[in-house]
């Protein structure tokens, strides 16, 4: 069996970008990566702007013979564009508004009184108080997002702010997704005897979603070798991988691995971590008339098998799909940040597999361990806070410093 680390070099050595880009509006560019880098074409702000509500002042007349009382000879809101402040006066300005030419401090309105046309300054502000200074945050010809980034709520914001209307990104990855397993049904439908309801198809579909693939499921495939060979033949000539959740283990029902090896290659199997041993990595072959946009011949398409435990699958999706996932669709970055925290709890039997344990952080900031571990249990992914990566033949013990990778860097 492959080490963790073996298996996951061997998944993104063999991950590269897919081809194509489009340009799209930026309001619908959520999840998307970039394709090119974002340039500003402004200074952000683009002229020097009022931090507070109060009055633009010249620092110089208030150090003249000890005047404290300006004239106000404009009002400045947000969006208009001022005169240039005559010496001796003041400007009544608000948050946002453009600083008048010759103005060089803001007073906030708490430290003056205004009567009738005048305001009394009962504060000396330094040049430059309370102005945001033009390209203060961000300079024109600056790269502000670099090709590679995933579209946050925020990195769209900062878009806006240099006036992208429309954004150059990478395709989709485009998945295909099915299940095996003659005992599962679907929510809804009458359980029979010795079957499940089939949850994973749920849980994978929603984290294939969430990393903003374009998603086929297949469904349910029969566990028969004819049926699963002809399921990947299918999903092989319009997708960029080929996701599948059972039958990748030894049994004589378990189909996908030999379904695969005949329609294609494998170039990874079993994984010496738990959960998720099962793991199964390789290609598909695309029939020969599929081309490519260069009108070249496709080749394959990338093949993931899951196990069908459902922690299992939730885990080996996350620790290997998604980084898999995110190098197609574009990304550079693709490890999770990992924290080091305290054990609150004790595990006196150690896994000779690198074990991935669910776990939550307490309010005293340690980890406390859900109490079944084993990989049907489904509700620790639900009470845990993300995962201990525990390495081979190691105990823990309380108060020791862990490994934790949280959930928020996991299903991002």
């Amino acid at each position: 069996m492959l080490t963790t680390a073996e298996a996951m070099a061997t998944l993104l050595s063999a991950a590269h970008p897919i081809n194509g880009t489009e340009s799209i509006p930026t309001l619908d560019a959520l999840n998307r990566v970039l394709s090119a880098d974002v340039i500003s074409p402004l200074d952000v702000p683009p002229m020097n702007t009022s931090s507070m509500d109060g009055y633009a002042i010249r620092t110089a007349d208030l150090t003249a013979k000890g005047n404290r009382s300006l004239p106000i000879s404009q009002r400045i809101p947000a969006g208009h564009a001022p005169e240039p402040l005559k010496p001796g006066t003041a400007a009544r300005i608000f948050t946002g508004a453009t600083v008048p030419p010759g103005a060089d401090a803001i007073v906030m309105q708490e430290q003056t009184e205004a009567a009738g046309n005048e305001v009394t300054i009962f504060h000396s502000p330094t040049p430059g108080e309370w102005i945001t200074a033009q390209g203060a945050d961000i300079r024109s010809g600056a790269t502000v997002l670099p090709a590679g980034t995933r579209l946050t709520p925020q990195a769209l914001g900062l878009a806006a702010s240099v006036g992208c209307a429309e954004l150059e990104v990478r395709h989709r990855v485009k998945v295909a997704v099915f299940f095996t397993g003659d005992e599962l049904t679907m929510p809804g439908e009458p359980l029979k005897p010795g079957a499940i309801y089939n949850s994973n198809r749920f849980t994978l579909r929603g984290l294939l979603e969430k990393l903003g693939c374009d998603v086929t499921d297949y469904g349910i495939v029969p566990d028969k070798l004819d049926a699963t060979r002809a399921t990947l033949r299918e999903a092989a000539q319009a997708h960029d991988l080929i996701l599948t959740c059972g039958g990748v283990s030894v049994g004589e029902e378990d189909h996908v691995k030999p379904a695969v090896e005949a329609e294609g290659r494998l170039s990874m199997w079993q994984i010496a971590m738990k959960p998720g041993k099962p793991l199964a990595f390789g290609a598909v072959r695309r029939a020969a008339q599929q081309t490519d946009a260069a009108g070249e011949a496709a080749g394959e398409t990338f093949f993931i098998g899951l196990p069908g435990n459902p922690v299992s699958s939730f885990a080996t999706f996350l620790l290997f799909v998604r980084p898999f996932v995110l190098l197609l669709a574009g990304m550079q970055t693709v490890a999770p940040r990992a924290l080091s925290l305290r054990a609150d709890f004790t595990q006196n039997k150690a896994d000779r597999r690198n074990e991935f344990l669910r776990a939550r952080i307490n309010p005293a900031g340690g980890l406390d361990l859900f109490p079944n571990q084993s990989s049907a249990v489904l509700t620790s992914t639900v009470w845990g806070d993300g995962l201990i990566d525990n390495p081979p033949n190691h105990a823990i013990s309380a108060g020791e410093t862990v490994r934790f990778i949280p959930f928020s860097e996991l299903l991002n």
